[in-house]
């Protein structure tokens, strides 16, 4: 069943979904049920470049989400490895990896989800090296890092799942690119499984967000046996399960 927070959340994704189909800020029709693919990512991706966690990073892990694709590309293009997610985590190995030197396509191409779906191989958490930068897409953020994703908790599953792993640590960026549309000057609703973002970056400016929250891994009580089971790295990892070093 929604708890409220989930209802809330939901109000705010309409809002800002309205909002940016009235202001015609996105490509390929209407914001609504999804990250939203912005106009001006190009320009969001080329600002992030110039900064300085940006330019330092060797490995990036990024959402599929089509409004991050100027961001994965140039990652690629600059020789950074990039890592991103197998939709809904649905296999043993939920990652892609993309590296720059063994690319059969230009990064532009390789950097599409369909693409590297069809040309990447896929890796578990153990065959995976610590992230400098994670970049997330959102529906909205707050000034203080609290994001609100399109619903399904991927994000948030992902983000603690390689928490625990140890592959995101304290010294890890996040960076949410968005619309400024989606950037709201009130207190986002949150729980304890959702993370924050230390950077919000739109075509126009960079926000450096105070003291993100970031769950220490994951909250295995927010988590449904149909949610669990449907996500076979994570099953293998729960409470109980015969893999698992849990009690």
């Amino acid at each position: 069943m929604p708890t409220a927070v989930d209802r809330d959340k939901q109000l705010i994704r309409e809002r800002v979904w309205d909002l940016l189909d009235s202001a015609g800020a996105v490509h390929d029709g209407s914001a609504h049920g999804r990250i939203p693919n912005f106009k001006g990512a190009s320009a969001a991706a080329d600002r992030l470049g110039t900064l300085s966690v940006w330019r330092g990073a060797e490995v990036v892990k990024a959402v599929p989400d089509k409004a991050q694709l100027p961001v994965r590309a140039r990652a690629l293009s600059e020789g950074k490895t990039v890592f991103m997610a197998v939709p809904r985590l649905a296999e043993i190995r939920p990652f892609y990896l993309l590296e720059p030197a063994a690319l059969t396509v230009p990064p532009t191409e390789a950097a599409a989800s369909k693409v590297a779906a069809a040309i990447a191989p896929r890796v578990g958490v153990e065959e995976m090296r610590p992230v400098d930068v994670v970049v997330v897409g959102s529906v909205a953020v707050d000034l203080s890092g609290v994001r609100i994703g399109k619903g399904a908790g991927y994000s948030d599953l992902e983000f603690a799942f390689l928490m625990e792993a140890g592959l995101i640590s304290a010294q890890t960026v996040v960076v949410t690119t968005v619309h400024a549309l989606q950037v709201l000057d009130e207190q986002l609703p949150a729980t304890d499984h959702d993370f924050g973002v230390d950077l919000i970056v739109t075509p126009e400016e960079v926000i450096t967000c105070p003291n993100p929250h970031r769950p220490g891994g994951l909250v295995w009580e927010h988590l449904d046996r149909a949610k669990i089971a449907s996500i076979p790295a994570l099953a293998a990892r729960a409470p109980g399960s015969p893999r698992s070093t849990r009690p």
